[in-house]
């Protein structure tokens, strides 16, 4: 089983807030500093995405790729590839879990990035906790500023 890299963050709005956010990937250029295009190519019977395509631009990974969408209930949104240039697997989840009467949010990132080029696991981890570190920043940032 591949290793996975997670990590957590507060925010202070309420978990539908957040969700909001996640779930408003043609805006995540605006606040996902890697993600330069985001474009939501089909979507279920609530309007939720179910595939994206995103344009990358992480330094050194440059990747136009695709992402299936998987929406539990109100509070968990989980991602597997489906197509791309430079990845061999990208699998995460956002899981969001009320706090302090539900006027806050803890967010939990999780992911696994697989790279087509050979790549220490550590370093493959190290550039696993940038990129969450960085989503989870952006993602309490952009849903504290539009409060």
């Amino acid at each position: 089983m591949a290793e996975h890299t997670s990590s957590s963050i507060t925010i202070e709005a309420a978990p539908a807030e957040v969700m909001s956010v996640i779930a408003d990937f043609a805006r995540y250029p605006e606040w996902t500093g890697e993600v330069k295009e985001a474009e939501v190519l089909e979507t279920d019977g609530s309007g939720r995405a179910e595939k994206v395509r995103l344009l990358l631009d992480a330094g050194a990974i440059k990747d136009d790729h695709t992402l299936a969408y998987t929406w539990t209930g109100e509070d968990e949104v989980s991602w597997t590839l489906v197509k791309s240039q430079m990845l061999r697997a990208l699998d995460g989840s956002y899981r969001l879990a009320p706090a302090a009467g539900g006027a806050r949010t803890e967010v939990t990132y999780q992911l696994t990035v697989d790279v087509k080029i050979p790549m220490l696991g550590m370093i493959k981890r190290k550039a696993e906790k940038v990129i969450i570190d960085r989503a989870l920043q952006g993602l309490k940032q952009r849903v504290e500023s539009t409060r």
